[in-house]
């Protein structure tokens, strides 16, 4: 009888890691998240938002972040960056990108 017990449980041991470790299992079909990747631009500031750390760049393309030309608001890092800029400055800058947030970590009066 002892050695039936021993093995029902051991049975409900195993039993019982192999539905924890299913869950884990399943865990690589997530996708991680996007890489960053920076790039360099040059564009007009048409806005500046120092309550919100944004600054709105109207820039050509970019292509070492796979963007064409376009307006786009940015996150200033750091915030500082965004003193001594001006609405209608030409300027380059440099943008680091993860998904679909971007934010502009230099930035260069031309």
């Amino acid at each position: 009888m002892r050695a039936l017990s021993t093995l029902l449980v051991a049975a409900s041991v195993f039993a019982a890691g192999s539905a924890f470790a299913q869950p884990m299992a399943n865990m690589s079909g997530m996708k991680a998240a996007p890489a960053a990747k920076t790039g360099q631009g040059i564009g007009v500031i048409t806005a500046i938002d120092t309550k919100a750390n944004t600054i709105t760049i109207k820039h050509g393309a970019i292509p070492a972040v796979g963007w064409p030309a376009m307006t786009m608001t940015f996150k200033a890092t750091p915030p500082t960056l965004l003193r001594g800029v001006r609405v209608g400055q030409n300027v380059g800058f440099d943008v680091r990108t993860r998904g679909m947030n971007a934010e502009v970590t230099v930035i260069r009066p031309r």
